[in-house]
């Protein structure tokens, strides 16, 4: 049997689900050929590593043929031979040929697209599905081999900056609590509807409008007015006892001179604690997703200290942003007992496999993320499932590029 190698290795310029330019990498080996397209993030931490764009009048500035000639010249002659099955051993030498701290040199999006379309292609060369390769490089790191499908996380709410309404809270996600992935997406389709009903009955047709990532973008400012909706349009089904809410509050992008500036009142950490504490008490609602800035360590500590007897989850994004340093910094604060993955926050699949060991290690739970700018790549989906993810949030359960993942996910229920 011939080995498999890398033959041919290019990227080009596509658009994400916002309009705007990603790359995607093409990889043809001696078994076949695989495509792997990048996303892109609109709320970002300061922590995340560089997306390389080209800047100047094209695209308004966001073009990435930099970054598209960065893989083509400078990366592709360097894996050219290559095995694909070595994600580890290429990863590292993606690492060596940028070794600044952010990816500045060649760009975060450009070596998350080759790492991407390197998975894909060592599964093609194996003759086994895409989480399957996953999680045998995350068993040589540690990982249990047991497989199980992560609960779905459905953005139903949007506001932020996936909006353009005055909700300053980023994301309302439902997430159903069945024992299988299928009913859990059925019952997460049906609120979403029903809450349109609800929406257009209180707010009139405009205010279904929606926002980055599918959700609805009713002209709401206050949290309480979101979360009504959703439990009044959970209700309405009957799905009253199985469903929570996680609310991604992006707190970084309101946190101005120690305070937390919202449409509805200025709050100190510990006064925005107290808000949560009433949100909690009041609505079903499983875990906050930053609900400080990435470096109010203080608000972090004293809500988790706060919500410790309360099993809410608070989740670390932009906090953490896929990064080890700043997990363990994390851990060791005691700021967080969850955390978002996203792959291209870091860069390589092997440095997001690393961050969701860490956080596996720290008894967390984790959220494997898609981002705002999506394309229909159902990468994160596989990744989810092969790393052993407890939740994965893709957007609401519409728009193609969010449904992708979720159609990928039915399909892997079947399979296993």
């Amino acid at each position: 049997m011939k080995k498999p190698i890398i033959k041919l290795l290019r990227a080009r310029e596509i658009l994400d689900s916002r309009g705007n330019p990603t790359l995607e990498v093409e990889i043809t080996t001696n078994k076949g050929r695989v495509r792997a397209s990048v996303p892109s993030g609109a709320s970002k931490s300061k922590y995340e590593a560089l997306e390389l764009r080209d800047r100047g009048e094209r695209y308004q500035g966001k073009g990435v043929l930099k970054a598209v000639r960065n893989v083509n010249k400078v990366i592709a002659p360097r894996l050219k031979g290559l095995d694909p099955r070595e994600q580890e051993k290429i990863d590292a030498l993606l690492l060596k040929l940028d070794p600044s701290k952010n990816k500045k040199k060649l760009g975060a999006n450009a070596i998350c697209a080759v790492s991407m379309a390197v998975s894909k292609a060592g599964a093609q060369a194996k003759g086994v599905f895409l989480w399957q390769h996953i999680l045998e490089v995350c068993f040589r790191k540690g990982f249990s081999r047991k497989v199980r499908m992560p609960r779905p996380c459905f953005n139903i709410i949007n506001g932020g900056a996936h909006a353009g309404n005055n909700l300053v809270f980023q994301e309302f996600m439902v997430s159903p609590s069945f024992k299988n992935f299928s009913k859990n997406l059925q019952a997460g389709a049906e609120i979403y509807h029903q809450l349109k009903k609800e929406i257009k009955k209180r707010y009139g047709p405009l205010a279904t409008n929606l926002g980055d990532e599918g959700g609805f973008a009713p002209p709401l400012e206050r949290p309480e007015r979101a979360l009504e909706l959703i439990v009044k349009a959970a209700k309405a089904l009957g799905y009253e006892n199985n469903f929570k809410v996680i609310i991604d509050v992006a707190a970084s992008q309101f946190f101005k001179n120690k305070k937390y500036k919202t449409c509805f009142g200025n709050f100190s950490f510990k006064e925005f604690g107290d808000y949560y504490l009433r949100l909690i008490s009041k609505y079903p609602i499983l875990g906050l997703e930053d609900p400080f800035g990435q470096d109010d360590f203080e608000g972090w500590q004293n809500l988790m200290k706060r919500t410790k007897e309360k099993k809410v989850l608070l989740v670390g994004d932009d906090l953490l942003a896929t990064n080890a340093e700043r997990m363990a910094r994390a851990k060791e604060k005691g700021l967080c007992n969850g955390a978002i993955i996203k792959v291209n926050q870091i860069g390589t699949v092997s440095e997001a496999i690393a961050s969701a060991l860490m956080a596996k290690s720290f008894g967390w739970k984790i959220i494997v993320s898609h981002r705002s700018g999506e394309t229909c790549d159902y990468f994160i989906a596989d990744f989810a499932l092969g790393i052993g993810a407890d939740f994965i949030k893709s957007g609401a359960p519409a728009r193609g590029e969010r449904v992708a993942k979720y159609n990928r996910l039915l399909k892997i229920e079947k399979e296993i």
